[in-house]
């Protein structure tokens, strides 16, 4: 029987994801997805970043305690105190792993270690840097189960130097290595080369893990040219988010893997089946829209128009597909919910989706899952997510949303008044706008007295049909601080008032950002 070599997939949808511009996700938010990532069957989930606030230490907490298959991962760079927050943050996971590390190029140590006390030339700098390396790994293995040592900026550093740091940081106990391109400046026979290189400098028993940036648009073909170079660890995230252009896509590396099985002989734990639903339960937590046309989850992705390839797939779908939209989960929805679905029903389809919620949390989502049914009669999978996106939020609710009217008519400024609720208070305002959706903004503002800069509007539709329901997705901008808002209706000026509120709600709850500002890998 034919056996093939396997490929760990680490997801770091929760730290490097969580880092494009815009999105910041809340404790209960991350372990919602990370028990999906479960789900998925991811090998590791890199949780967050403990060291860098309250908030992403409680998360990487929380999430060790309740998610049991996948080994859990806390980010620090080589410094003791981000080291012992990892470790402790960690401590009641199943299998832990503490991922650490440093700048190793040139650029990184002079931009990064200038001070003297690093030493006085780049050299004393690079001896110091590499102490500084063996040192962090060997607090990192007294503190977890594994230790991973990414190499920053790796793409860029001297191969010489490269090498003498990996093997003095697998030598002190780093099992997993991590050779990022960080600014995604390598092509794929580049970083495949170097890749095999570092294989064969290495002990065997090294995972050698890749990690690239999709800043030249080809993070994947190079995670890709990584793993034929002898890599068998893949740093992906859902949807290919994060920071700049994002990172590599997980559902592109791992199908590209399953499908040319012929050529890398090499397969993952991923259960390809539940790759949509994992990409849908990103997309709607951080309110990224995944393009139509993204590979393998985009709406598009096993769509057919062109006259030629429709007939060929009616006759044979091996024709135009290499591979199957059930195989990747893209199925129509199976269950469709009505008015007369009963609270039971509806929890068991929650379960069925991958969501458990509280009895309180089941009771808030019912009453409006009946508003819903009432205005559009089938309420499908794709609807009931959505809700779930809209009306179960980590972030308190300040603001909550009780009445809207708007009046609209040619030749005439559109006007909107509503009413609000904050706590016992009753709050209304009145605007007049250049269109209904300003109207409303405007009267939002003049309810709460604050009025934050509007930077992105975006409408989608949920499903499809007149009566179908439409996902706003703002981006508010208040003296500096950008939020996400999300709403959801059949109603596009109600869902446009939802996620003006769940901005504004953001703003008004505590300063969860990172504490110390800095990104890595």
């Amino acid at each position: 029987m034919e056996t093939h070599e396997s490929v760990a997939v680490f997801d770091t949808t929760l730290r490097d994801g969580e880092q494009a511009a815009g999105s910041r996700l809340g404790r209960r938010e991350k372990l919602m997805i990370a028990e999906q990532l479960a789900r998925l069957g991811v090998d590791v989930i890199e949780a967050g970043f403990p060291c860098s606030s309250p908030e992403d230490f409680a998360a990487v907490e929380l999430i060790a305690s309740e998610v049991r298959a996948p080994v859990i991962c806390g980010l620090s760079r080589a410094v003791a105190a981000d080291i012992e927050a990892c470790g402790r943050a960690l401590a009641r996971a199943q299998r832990s792993r503490i991922h650490t590390g440093l700048g190793v190029s040139d650029i990184h140590i002079a931009g990064k270690f200038g001070d003297e006390r690093y030493g006085c030339t780049l050299a004393e700098k690079k001896e110091r840097v590499l102490a500084m390396a063996v040192g962090a790994v060997r607090q990192a293995a007294s503190l977890a189960d594994e230790v991973e040592f990414y190499a920053e900026d790796a793409g860029r550093t001297d191969q010489e130097y490269l090498a003498r740091v990996l093997s003095a940081v697998a030598e002190a106990g780093a099992t997993v290595i991590n050779v990022p391109d960080t600014t995604g400046y390598s092509v794929p026979q580049q970083y495949g080369q170097l890749i095999a290189r570092l294989r064969g400098l290495l002990p065997a028993g090294v995972v050698l893990s890749v990690h690239c940036h999709n800043d030249l648009g080809i993070a994947v073909a190079n995670t890709l040219a990584g793993v034929a170079g002898g890599a068998r660890q893949v740093e992906c995230t859902i949807n290919g988010i994060g920071e700049r252009a994002g990172n590599a896509a997980l559902e592109e590396v791992v199908m590209a893997l399953r499908t040319r099985k012929d050529f890398f002989a090499l397969t993952t734990g991923i259960d390809s089946r539940e790759l949509c639903r994992t990409s849908r339960m990103v997309a709607e937590a951080l309110g990224m829209r995944v393009p139509p046309n993204k590979p393998v989850v985009g709406r598009n992705a096993f769509a057919h128009s062109s006259g030629i390839h429709v007939d060929g797939v009616l006759k044979s779908r091996d024709t135009y597909e290499i591979m199957r939209p059930e195989d990747v989960g893209m199925e129509a929805a199976r269950v469709v919910l009505t008015a007369r679905t009963g609270r039971h029903g509806l929890r068991h389809r929650l379960t069925e989706l991958g969501k458990v919620l509280a009895d309180g949390e089941l009771e808030q989502l019912y009453q409006r899952f009946l508003q819903v049914a009432d205005r559009k009669r089938e309420v499908t999978d794709d609807d009931l997510l959505a809700l779930v996106g809209d009306e179960i939020r980590p972030t308190p609710e300040t603001y909550r949303l009780e009445y809207l009217r708007v009046e609209s008519e040619t030749g005439t400024a559109p006007a909107a008044r509503v009413r609000l609720r904050r706590g016992e208070a009753t709050l209304t305002g009145e605007g007049r706008g250049d269109g209904p959706v300003d109207a409303v903004y405007k009267a939002i503002a003049a309810a709460v007295g604050t009025a934050p800069r509007l930077e992105r509007y975006e409408i989608e539709a949920v499903t499809g049909g007149t009566e179908a329901l439409g996902t706003v997705t703002v981006l508010l901008d208040l003296e500096g601080r950008a939020v996400m808002g999300r709403g959801t209706s059949t109603d596009i000026l109600e869902a446009s008032a939802r996620a003006y509120l769940d901005g504004l709600n953001r703003i008004a709850a505590p300063d969860n950002s990172v504490g110390n500002g800095e990104r890595v890998l």
